[in-house]
């Protein structure tokens, strides 16, 4: 008889236990929305340099280029991106001065930067990294809201006009989780300690506040005046007259 209670009691332990287990994968299901968020969101098992350094926004020649570290579900980028980028694309991006580049630096603080950071590479995927990575910065109230953000990020690529099927199954796949990864160990190379920081001719801007569009105007328009001038193209010739005799 004991023995029989015994059997029973393992048995209820192990029901228990299993029950437990159910329970908490089932929460884990339910906070990241399903495979495809942990595969986007997920630091990747192995890191693979596949050569991309960066989306980049104006043209190839322009004498000066930023570049930018940035955090999707940082507030303070989000603020940079959407009241100085506007008037910085204006004066310095559209008038051939400045190739503004940027590089995805996630931050172990933030739960959903690296899913983000995986969205805008969707975009990119489909010729639209800036409207993607517009619609994140414009509506980011996801960011203080703690909830998984994937049906949202689905309606934004659609807003952003991207093809959501192809949109839904990049993100489920994880492609670019180690691309991600490599930027971020790239940052950690060059000191990035924080969202967003600036580099530009490989060193490291460093102000005392966020930074304004006056203040990169002011920067290239420093770096632009102290290159040397464009050499002259050679003077054409003039055709000599030919004597006659």
């Amino acid at each position: 008889m004991a023995e029989g209670s015994g059997g029973l009691n393992r048995f209820y332990v192990v029901l228990g236990a299993l029950a437990v287990l159910l329970g908490a994968t089932l929460f884990v299901l339910l906070r990241s929305g399903g495979g495809s968020t942990v595969a986007a969101a997920a630091p990747p098992h192995a890191v693979v340099d596949d050569g991309f350094r960066g989306y980049t926004l104006g043209e190839g020649h322009a004498p000066v280029e930023i570049v930018e570290y940035v955090d999707y579900e940082c507030p303070i980028c989000a603020q940079f991106a959407t009241i100085q980028m506007p008037t910085i694309r204006q004066q310095l991006i559209e008038t051939v001065k400045v190739r503004w580049r940027v590089r995805d630096y996630p931050l172990s603080i933030h739960q959903y930067s690296r899913y983000a950071a995986h969205a805008t590479q969707c975009g990119g995927e489909q010729g639209k990294f800036w409207e993607m990575q517009d619609q994140l910065f414009y509506n980011h109230a996801w960011a203080q809201t703690g909830r998984n953000p994937a049906r949202l990020f689905h309606d934004l690529a659609k807003a952003a006009g991207l093809n959501v099927d192809q949109y839904d199954a990049c993100m489920a796949s994880g492609k670019y989780a180690s691309r991600i990864e490599f930027s971020r160990q790239e940052g950690d190379s060059l000191l990035v300690d924080g969202t967003p920081t600036f580099f530009l001719g490989g060193k490291k801007l460093v102000f005392r506040r966020l930074p304004t569009s006056d203040d990169f105007k002011h920067l290239a328009d420093s770096v632009i005046a102290h290159m040397p001038p464009p050499p002259r193209p050679p003077a054409a010739k003039t055709a000599q007259p030919h004597e006659h005799h």
